[in-house]
């Protein structure tokens, strides 16, 4: 009797040690350098990432990756882009197969950044080729270029809109188009200038998803900036909102006015947009350069930072989020009728706290980007410059703690 309770009692400890046990990362490797990387935003049923390289010697490529979660494996599909290194990738909110990218785009007498629209072939709208090695072309459907304007870096899509309004981000200026409903024409509806000494330049640039998306907002050397696109003009700006060159900034989804930024300072910091003279949080938690931060799209307690240090880290900045005591499951607020709030908040929604979740060390060069998937708010994409794609996941301890 005794040798069965001891079998059943180490039987249970190696079921619960196997459920909180976390996958390996899964690794994915590019032939040549990249450091341009987004989540196939449009597609919220498969696990996808849009990968594009930069060579000087060779095609530059898309790579579409396709991550299946049940076998923890990773298909893909390579597509040429012959227009030079690519710097910038940003995906349609509406169209899975439609694509912007920012390239460096040389000819004979000059050499600057240009940006343009793709669509995948129709072939790929459904399922992936993985057998191939052979890359397949992208169909170029416009070109975002002006005969005034040139040297774009990036370009934002209106976060909920339909698809058809986009901004692209150069040096000094940026500029709004409207595309057409086959995204072959654009139409440039507005342009906005930097106003500064010497030669300012932007450094990264976020679209608003609040307040009808009315509003952006930049970065150039150590200030921010908010735009109204209404407008065109400055409303609001943070001077020295980092010691260091500003690289990367992103609005919380699910909270208005709160904005993430990071930069060479090695630090991430959160702010109230309505009063900036304080950010609300700074994290010191990369050993050099920042150069991207993201709020998860569900639960923005989480945010993904990566850096120059080789290292992804995740933090929870609860304190500051949309749930700062944690998740209250639908229909628990019934589960005991003679409790009052504080008892059952108590119970229920015990606070959580600030600080660093994990850090992921599978890269051995800068880590230039990390991008939530759009289909499974637990997982994400990293990218450092030798062309090293990782797949992680959220510690299932600490998604317990939040669903639970």
């Amino acid at each position: 009797m005794l040798v069965q309770l001891f079998h059943n009692e180490k039987s249970l400890r190696h079921l619960h040690n196997n459920i909180m046990e976390d996958d390996a990362p899964v690794i994915y490797g590019l032939e040549f350098q990249a450091r341009a990387l987004t989540a196939q935003v449009a597609e919220t049923d498969d696990i996808r990432f849009l990968v594009g390289t930069q060579s000087l010697k060779f095609d530059n490529q898309i790579h579409q990756i396709d991550f299946d979660d049940e076998n923890n494996i990773l298909n893909k599909n390579v597509f040429a882009h012959k227009d030079g290194e690519i710097w910038h990738i940003s995906a349609s909110p509406v169209d899975k197969n439609i694509l912007a990218t920012c390239f460096n785009n040389v000819s004979d007498t000059k050499c600057e950044m240009a940006a343009a629209l793709w669509r995948i072939p129709a072939e790929f709208d459904v399922g992936l080729d993985d057998t191939s090695s052979s890359s397949h072309s992208l169909q170029l459907l416009c070109r975002l270029e002006h005969d005034s304007y040139s040297n774009m870096f990036s370009v934002l899509w209106q976060p909920n809109g339909e698809g058809d309004k986009v901004i692209t981000m150069g040096e000094g200026r940026f500029l709004t188009w409207d595309l057409n409903a086959s995204g072959t024409q654009a139409t440039m509806t507005g342009v906005a200038s930097l106003e500064a000494k010497g030669q300012p330049k932007f450094t990264a640039g976020r679209w608003n998803p609040h307040s009808n998306a009315t509003q952006i907002a930049t970065a150039n050397d150590t200030s921010i900036r908010l735009w109204d696109l209404r407008s065109m003009e400055q409303v609001s700006n943070i001077d020295v909102a980092h010691m260091q060159c500003v690289r990367n900034l992103d609005f919380n989804p699910n909270k208005q006015y709160y904005l993430a930024s990071c930069g060479d300072d090695c630090k991430t910091k959160f702010w109230d947009t309505r009063k900036t003279d304080e950010p609300l949080l700074v994290l010191s938690d990369h050993s050099h350069w920042v150069w991207s931060v993201r709020f998860n799209h569900f639960h923005d307690q989480l945010v993904l930072t990566s850096s120059s240090d080789s290292r992804v880290i995740l933090t929870s900045v609860a304190s500051i989020s949309s749930e700062p005591l944690g998740h209250l499951v639908e229909g628990e607020e019934s589960d005991d009728d003679d409790q009052d709030d504080s008892s059952r908040d108590g119970q229920k929604r015990a606070p959580q706290t600030n600080g660093v979740l994990a850090s992921y060390e599978e890269h051995e060069d800068s880590v230039y980007a990390a991008e939530w998937s759009t289909a499974d708010p637990w997982l994400f994409a990293s990218l450092s410059y030798d062309g090293r794609v990782v797949i992680n996941r959220v510690p299932r301890a600490e998604k317990y703690k939040i669903l639970l």
